[in-house]
Parts: C-alpha cells; sequence; structure tokens
C-alpha cells in the first residue's frame, strides 16, 4: 500500500497505484493534534489514516463521512457519555488543536463588548483544507467582508492563523485592507479566549468552526468542512452525500472519538482520548 500525507503526492503515484492495484491510504493531523504547532515540527498525539479520502476533502466520501453518515449513535450510550464528558472537560480546561499559547485577558484584547460580536476564523490561504473543501475560491478578506455584510450592527473579530502570524506560511491577502470594517488580532491568542464573548462564528472550512460549535457558538461556514452538513451549522455550501441530522455529541463523538488514532509520540504507546487530553495539559 501507498500511505501519503494529504494531498501531497504527485500525480504520476496515484496512476501507478491504479495501474497496479495498490490501495492508497492518506493520513492527516486528527483533531487534537499537540501543544505546539505542527509547522514548528511538534510531534502530534493524533493522527487520521483514511482508506477512502480525507475528512476535509469534501468533493468525495472518506472514512469520516462514512461514520458519520452509518454509526448506530443512539444506541450506543456509552460513546455518547464519553463525547459529552470529553467535550465538557475540553471546554473547562480550555484545551484544544494546538495548545502553544499561554491563557490572555480577552477584554485587554477586544475591549469593552458593546453590540453582539462576529469572529472570523482566518485559514492558510492555500491550505489543501480550502482548496479541497470549498467549490469558490475564497480569501481571508472575503470572509471578513462577508461576515460584516451580513451583520452590519455588529463588531468584526478578525483572527489570522497562527502559523501566518508566526511567519511559517505565507498570507495571500493583507488584514490591513479590511482593518477599516474588522478588528485584526495581530498577536497570538487561543481558540479557548478568542471565543469569549463571541455570538457567532465565520469561517470557510476551519476546524476552529467545529471548536465554536462544541461551546455552543452559532457558526456560518462558507465551504463544506466535515462538519457542515449535518444539520448544527449555517451553510453556504452543500454536500448532497451528508444526508443526516447528528447532535453535537454524535458529531464529536464520530470525529474525535472513532474517526482518529490517539499515540505518545514518546513512547509510542495508544491513548484514548482521555489520556490525551490529561497528557496535553
Amino acid at each position: 500500500m501507498f500511505i501519503i500525507w494529504g494531498f501531497s503526492e504527485d500525480e504520476e503515484i496515484i496512476q501507478y497505484a491504479k495501474k497496479n492495484n495498490i490501495p492508497v491510504y492518506r493520513m492527516e493531523d486528527g483533531f487534537l493534534r499537540s501543544k505546539g504547532l505542527g509547522a514548528m515540527h511538534t510531534p502530534p498525539f493524533s493522527l487520521c489514516l483514511d482508506k477512502k479520502g480525507m475528512y476535509f476533502d469534501s468533493t468525495q466520501p472518506s472514512e469520516l463521512e462514512d461514520i458519520l453518515n452509518t454509526y448506530d449513535f443512539r444506541t450506543d450510550k456509552d460513546l455518547l457519555r464519553q463525547a459529552q464528558d470529553c467535550m465538557k472537560k475540553l471546554n473547562q480546561l480550555g484545551v484544544s488543536k494546538y495548545n502553544h499559547v499561554k491563557k490572555k485577558d480577552i477584554s485587554s484584547i477586544y475591549g469593552a463588548k458593546k453590540r453582539k460580536r462576529i469572529l472570523v476564523i482566518g485559514q492558510v490561504e492555500d491550505d489543501a483544507s480550502i482548496l479541497k473543501g470549498s467549490e469558490k475560491k475564497y480569501t481571508n478578506n472575503d470572509l471578513v467582508r462577508i461576515a460584516a455584510k451580513e451583520n452590519p450592527d455588529a463588531e468584526i473579530i478578525y483572527k489570522p492563523h497562527p502559523d501566518v502570524l508566526t511567519g511559517k506560511r505565507k498570507k495571500q491577502s493583507d488584514p490591513k485592507e479590511v482593518r477599516s470594517i474588522a478588528k485584526v488580532i495581530e498577536e497570538p491568542l487561543s481558540l479557548a479566549d478568542a471565543f469569549q464573548t463571541i455570538d457567532h462564528v465565520y469561517t470557510i472550512t476551519s476546524l476552529s468552526g467545529f471548536e465554536a460549535l462544541i461551546r455552543g457558538i452559532p457558526v456560518t461556514t462558507i465551504g463544506a468542512p466535515f462538519y457542515s452538513g449535518w444539520g448544527l451549522t449555517d451553510d453556504r455550501q452543500f454536500t448532497q452525500r451528508r444526508n443526516r441530522t447528528l447532535t453535537i455529541e454524535e458529531l464529536f463523538a464520530g470525529a474525535y472519538i472513532l474517526y482518529p488514532r490517539y499515540v505518545d509520540p514518546v513512547t509510542g504507546s495508544e491513548l484514548t482520548l482521555e489520556e490525551t487530553i490529561e497528557k496535553l495539559i
């Protein structure tokens, strides 16, 4: 078999695999990854190995999509209880995909709240999650303008991607161009802190949108991330393969418990989701 990281391969590899009947699996970071950033080569605690596609590629099925479409969540009470407990723990402890930023006083960054607040989540604009997850090409600035237009009376806060802030990945749209309509956060800020006092989140395909959902914050997606299309988000792009309405516990159970694999990057031993949370803390 071939195991390929994301969609980093040359087309010749795929053609060779098809010609020689070689299975192709794709691998990516899980949703609870590490203390440091992936761009800083911090070893991950979780990985997703997918035999059908990849969770962020909405153009074709993936094993995660199959789980969410077919798993009998209603009868698996233990799984749903585990999902509920883990979501509560993540929220209480402020644990996210990356955990490299220290806790900050959000009022000193956002200022006093006087009206509805919209948080716009920036992404790396040439990342595969956008290229494979959004039919139309949007920049982060496009997303800010959409959020501002749809919420003319709200305060728009724009949080660029951490890899862009640290200079690890290039930006394709300049945040300075939207400063007239949004407060641009240019210092490192954890998602747990960024979500404080926020009433609504806008994203193209970012996992941050799902992290907002598990905190009870409404989310608008203009692409088609894995968590859209299940009745929990305000979607602008639809995926006909997604034909169920799920609860947040069911969606979390599929994405964070059934789909990824958790491993201690130092010892190589297999971990549960709960053990991974403890190690990250």
